[in-house]
């Protein structure tokens, strides 16, 4: 679950009011305050991702080399963000001066003592975040009473859906309850279930296709779960809590839909996405990422929608931020640079690539993110889906109790399960959890 920060609001203050209204009004963003110095200061981008995104970075930095001669930025890169922190534990190896990092990285930092809290410096220079970032944004990277990162993006999950599989205007000139497609900010279960049901008539008379597709895991089932009132964990994280009464009760709701094999087939990411790619795949759940590669597909006919309510609007996700390194020189210099990178300018080139939900609510609502022109068409999908966002629970040991676990929660989507088998597995999925966090078995 998301795990408040009590204290953010506090480290806010120093900037804005942190209980601001999601409701965003576009703002002017400052430039950054440049701190006179004799000599360039030499300063190190860390980033991590594909080379579309290193690409992007590197044209960011080069302009804002180009607006300044008091710095000298480059960028340094790793293929993702656990090989990036691991090579911080090597002395030899620099920390860079401004560094990208995902939420689940912030308490090994923070214990490692590597990150210098970003909110004075950005009081500093002016920078009035109080309308343009959620306050959940702003508490992902806040403890101590400080604002420790300053947050970048987002990558909530959403349903990618093939608008030929499922024909959502054709539904409704029959009478079939449908999503309003121009708004696109919520559907319902049932209609997910009716709309699951058309596709996989459609689906039908195609070789090889399927209607919807799950990924049977705790990650795949997190977001449906959790839309249906369940909870993932004890609230003292010595457990999964998949056997408590609450969570059963949203087991119950869902698992018919995504265990029912003339609606739903279980597969990994990578061949739902293949399948999606190839027209063969009415809907599947992913996030912001997968947009580049969607578009490469010039006869993929596709959109966006949110995760279906099941009770309450709900999905899981992650968030990126730039940090400050404790051990930068030319910390002042570092502050520059990360106001420039994220600013609505600075935020420009990484943008435009397509693989990310800005955190920014100006620039998640400018044409830099929204992207018209191209698919999806209701891009605005992403931006509203973060409001609704809940980072997966227990982040460190999260990779370890995928698989621990995954064995029993493939079991949860095999068709025909009774209630009692539920129950049953659910409660060995939850023993299982506390091998990884070190709770004793009663």
């Amino acid at each position: 679950m998301l795990k408040q920060v009590a204290a953010a609001c506090a480290a806010v203050l120093l900037l804005a009011a942190c209980g601001s209204s999601d409701d965003t009004t576009p703002a002017h963003t400052p430039s950054p305050t440049l701190t006179p110095v004799n000599d360039p200061a030499k300063l190190t981008l860390g980033v991590w991702g594909n080379s579309t995104m290193v690409g992007a970075w590197n044209q960011a930095v080069q302009n804002y080399n180009a607006t300044t001669d008091l710095a000298d930025v480059t960028v340094k890169s790793w293929a993702d963000d656990a090989s990036m922190v691991a090579s911080f534990a090597d002395p030899s190896t620099p920390v860079p001066d401004v560094f990208l990092i995902s939420r689940g990285d912030l308490e090994q930092l923070e214990a490692d003592k590597r990150v210098n809290p970003v909110d004075n410096d950005l009081d500093a220079r002016n920078v009035d975040i109080g309308d343009q970032y959620s306050r959940y944004a702003l508490e992902a990277f806040s403890s101590d009473h400080r604002l420790q990162c300053m947050p970048y993006a987002a990558s909530p999950q959403v349903v990618y859906y093939n608008t030929d599989l499922v024909d959502f205007p054709r539904m409704q000139a029959q009478g079939i309850d449908v999503p309003s497609i121009t708004s696109s900010k919520s559907w319902t279960w049932d209609q997910f279930q009716l709309a699951a049901q058309e596709a996989s008539k459609v689906a039908a008379t195609k070789t090889g296709a399927h209607a919807f597709a799950v990924t049977p895991s705790l990650s795949g089932l997190a977001p449906f779960l959790l839309s249906a009132g369940g909870q993932l964990a004890q609230p003292d994280s010595t457990a999964l809590s998949l056997s408590d009464d609450q969570t059963l009760d949203a087991l119950g709701k869902v698992l018919p839909v995504l265990a029912n094999p003339t609606l739903t087939t279980t597969a990994p990411a990578a061949k739902q996405l293949k399948w999606f790619r190839q027209g063969k795949l009415g809907m599947m759940v992913g996030d912001r990422s997968l947009v580049p590669e969607l578009r490469s597909s010039p006869n993929l006919r596709w959109d966006v929608l949110p995760i279906p309510t099941v009770d309450t609007a709900a999905t899981t996700g992650d968030y990126t931020a730039l940090c400050i390194s404790s051990k930068s020189e030319r910390s002042e210099d570092a502050a520059d640079l990360l106001v420039a990178l994220t600013s609505e300018a600075g935020m420009k080139p990484i943008t435009n690539t397509g693989y990310i939900v800005p955190v920014n609510q100006q620039v998640a609502l400018s044409d830099e993110f929204l992207q018209t022109e191209s698919s999806p068409l209701h891009a605005s999908v992403f931006v509203n889906s973060v409001r609704n966002m809940q980072i997966l629970p227990l982040t460190h040991q999260w990779s370890a109790l995928e698989t621990a676990v995954t064995a029993q929660v493939a079991r949860l989507f095999v068709p025909g399960q009774l209630p009692v088998a539920i129950d049953q597995i659910a409660q060995q999925i939850d023993e299982a959890s506390k091998t990884i966090l070190g709770a004793a078995t009663p």
